[in-house]
């Protein structure tokens, strides 16, 4: 099944989650962070061409448990430490980490799904 989102003439994309409508900006960063959920971040997934395995959901929960300690996304070099230590180095490496999120990284695409801000600077 293919996820349909809408694009207004302002940027906002209007993305169906369940049986009701969320807004993102036009990349699929969510305008208020508390219209995140579990069905937002396969929704998310889905238009993005991902489909969410454990180690998705893990990276996921890591982001948002990380964001809501600390204010601040996680950086890549902190994900690569915590889940070098959780999975082992070669699972937990830049590569890797990349190869699960293939659009933009764990810090870009997980950041999208996991339904956090866009990291600073990000254009």
């Amino acid at each position: 099944m293919s996820i349909d989102a809408t694009i207004s003439d302002s940027g906002i994309r209007r993305l169906p989650v369940g049986d009701r409508f969320v807004e993102t900006d036009s990349e699929g960063y969510l305008r208020r962070l508390d219209d995140w959920s579990e069905d937002f971040a396969r929704a998310q997934a889905e238009s993005e061409g991902l489909t969410l395995t454990d180690a998705h959901w893990q990276i996921v929960r890591f982001l948002r448990s990380w964001f809501h300690e600390h204010g601040v996304q996680a950086q890549v070099r902190v994900m690569i430490r915590h889940f070098s230590e959780a999975w082992g180095p070669e699972r937990g490496s830049n590569h890797a980490l990349h190869d699960l999120f293939p659009n933009g990284g764990p810090q870009k695409q997980g950041n999208r799904i996991a339904g956090l801000l866009r990291t600073k600077g990000e254009h």
